[in-house]
């Protein structure tokens, strides 16, 4: 077939471009056009293999020694452990002797972001026709990996380091390792009416799941079919009806469970498909990380970063290489597990009712307790807007009385009052006649405000608001992404001056700010809350910046009013420790008749601010008020 003259084809090949080299690393032409056409033959059907190799498809490849569909099922079973990791596969050195040529190949696997796994392997081939050149295939030993036998296969497996614990103010774990329960369905054995009564069991949309095992059965899918993670305690009270589901399965595993504040802080579970799109190579199927929360935004701290080690089934555990994984960090949160307690024990008699109670320590205006019921819903005490309806008044007040206004001053409350065409009234339509401005503030009379609101500049709301945190911008700096700082804009007309000097109309705010607002004129001066401790939040300006101070002094008298002779007169007063400042709220809202109302208390105790909403309440001083007086009194033991 040819001369049997050794030929050097390639000494080296950089980045794709084959050469055929010299001792002084240039090209060498034999004048033999013969012997240069077969040199360049043989270097074709090597590249052509590695090429092959680097895009996963070694079937359409001639080979001598094994037929091709042996070598393509030898590669598939060799390197499907590998998972979608790419090659990069280069000829290295090829050296023609005759009809045989021998040389290396560069194999490069990028297994992990970030990590590769580079390798030689030898590559032979063979003459079989004037151009042509096979592959030769052996099934002695891999052809894809270096010292394995033929049948060897290559897994690539993820190693996670311990995930970063969540602590409180304290440094008490708030985070704590629990069993769960993956309740799953079996598409092989469940029935349609199997998983009719699991719908009803875990509180399904009816048809959802008898929708999904369809689905498995007609594409032929034999997968688990997710249905919920529960927690031990409501598992053990499911398990007698699910123990007779057949085709339901459960298995148990161990995950970070949140102790408390649980839609602050979010889950843990498996990965969505977005999650994986969106991770930038961080995560894969099958993974587990923080979702929704400070769990899911916090994610990189607490979960470190994921190692890979390859390892193959001759020797399972010898890696053939490995990263190491990095155990994640500890999120420690400005909450203090005891006054968290305490705030959730206090909305337990919501029920099912949407509230929210959130404390500030009014010292540093570090966040105390963020909690929200139901246990399983949104954090609304952080995230959620509403109208604040008459504990807006503090910051109303407040800039009344910074604008020299005296708590003495006689001020009319009458049963209505109207405004560029629109009446407005008071809670049950009360009236009190001409009082002292105190007693109007004590009493909440909404007309008084409306009547003093005309004497005010459009931004007097504004700024009195935002002085006392409102509106400010510590949100973008609390570490949560979507927290509600309120709103008060600045007035447009003289029903809107009207409207916001109760709470109404376009001022909205979350329990939150509410609760930073108290802080503020309990200490006498704003300073930015905070919720997280470490790792430090970028931006924060902690920096106390003090009120007018008259103004604060006398508005903590008028706040003392309130609950000694006023609306929460009673509710309130018999609450041991010191003496507790506040002032109730009753928001209007959505287009009912009679109008629905949320319900709203706002004050302190010593050092600790508070705020409470319930949805739907009747008034603050019936229904958020005796909420407040449980929180302090539980907060006492």
């Amino acid at each position: 077939m040819g001369a049997m003259s050794r030929r050097i084809i390639i000494a080296s090949v950089a980045a794709g471009v084959v050469a055929v080299a010299a001792a002084a690393g240039g090209y060498v032409y034999w004048n033999n056009k013969e012997q240069a056409r077969l040199d360049l033959a043989a270097r074709s059907s090597a590249d052509h293999f590695a090429s092959a190799w680097s895009q996963k498809d070694v079937q359409n490849i001639t080979y001598a020694g094994q037929p091709a569909s042996k070598v393509a099922a030898s590669f598939k079973s060799t390197t499907s452990g590998l998972g979608s990791a790419p090659a990069k596969v280069t000829v290295t050195s090829l050296t023609r002797d005759g009809d045989k040529a021998s040389g290396k190949l560069s194999v490069v696997w990028n297994v992990a972001e970030g990590t590769t796994w580079p390798y030689q392997m030898p590559i032979n081939l063979q003459r079989t026709d004037k151009d042509a050149w096979a592959v030769v295939a052996t099934d002695k030993a891999s052809m894809w990996a270096p010292g394995l036998s033929a049948k060897a296969k290559l897994v690539a497996t993820r190693t996670s380091g311990a995930r970063g614990e969540i602590l409180d103010r304290n440094g008490v774990p708030i985070v704590t390792v629990g069993k769960v329960y993956d309740v799953a369905i079996d598409p092989g054995r469940a029935s349609e009416q199997t998983v009719a009564e699991l719908e009803k069991l875990v509180k399904e949309p009816a048809g959802s799941l008898v929708a999904k095992l369809s689905a498995a059965k007609t594409s032929g899918s034999k997968g688990a079919i997710p249905v919920v993670t529960l927690r031990s305690a409501p598992f053990q009270d499911l398990k007698p009806q699910l123990d007779a589901l057949i085709g339901v399965v459960y298995p148990s595993r161990q995950q970070p469970l949140a102790s408390i504040a649980r839609p602050l802080l979010g889950s843990f579970g498996p990965v969505t498909a977005e999650t994986v799109k969106n991770g930038k190579g961080r995560y894969v199927a099958g993974d587990y990380a923080g979702i929704g929360g400070l769990q899911g935004q916090y994610n990189d701290v607490l979960g470190g970063a994921a190692g890979i080690r390859v390892t193959s089934s001759d020797k399972p555990g010898v890696p053939l290489v490995e990263k190491p994984s990095t155990d994640g960090k500890p999120l420690t949160l400005t909450l203090d597990t005891k006054t968290q307690k305490a705030a959730e024990a206090a909305l337990v008699g919501t029920g099912a009712v949407p509230s929210a109670l959130v404390a500030v320590d009014v010292t540093t205006g570090d966040l105390l307790a963020v909690a929200s019921a139901p246990e399983g819903g949104m954090n609304r005490a952080l995230l959620s807007r509403y109208a604040p309806g008459s504990t807006l008044k503090v910051a109303t007040t407040y800039s009344l009385l910074s604008k020299g206004m005296s708590p003495e001053k006689p001020v009319a409350c009458p049963p209505s009052i109207k405004i560029e065409g629109t009446t407005m009234v008071n809670y049950e339509h009360e009236s009190g006649g001409i009082l002292p401005f105190s007693t109007d503030f004590a009493m909440s009379c909404n007309t008084a405000f409306v009547g003093v609101s005309q004497t005010m500049g459009a931004s007097d709301m504004h700024d009195g608001a935002l002085a006392l945190g409102i509106g400010a911008p510590w949100d973008k700096h609390l570490g949560l992404d979507g927290v509600f700082e309120g709103s008060v804009p600045v007035a447009t007309s003289k029903t809107e001056k009207a409207t916001s000097a109760f709470g109404q109309g376009r001022t909205e705010v979350s329990p939150a700010a509410l609760a930073v607002m108290g802080a503020s004129v309990a200490r006498g001066t704003y300073i930015e809350p905070a919720l997280i401790k470490s790792p430090a939040v970028a931006g924060a300006d902690r920096a106390p910046k003090p009120l007018d101070a008259k103004a604060a002094s006398e508005l903590r008298t008028l706040m003392r009013l309130v609950v000694t002779s006023g609306t929460a007169k009673g509710v309130l007063t018999s609450v041991p420790g010191g003496p507790v400042f506040g002032k109730t709220g009753t928001a209007e809202y959505g287009t009912s008749k009679p109008l629905a109302t949320h319900a709203w208390f706002v004050g302190w105790q010593g050092n600790v601010a508070f705020a409470v909403l319930v949805e739907d309440g009747k008034s603050g001083a019936s229904v958020a008020g005796p909420i407040a007086a449980k929180f302090l009194v539980d907060l006492q033991h």
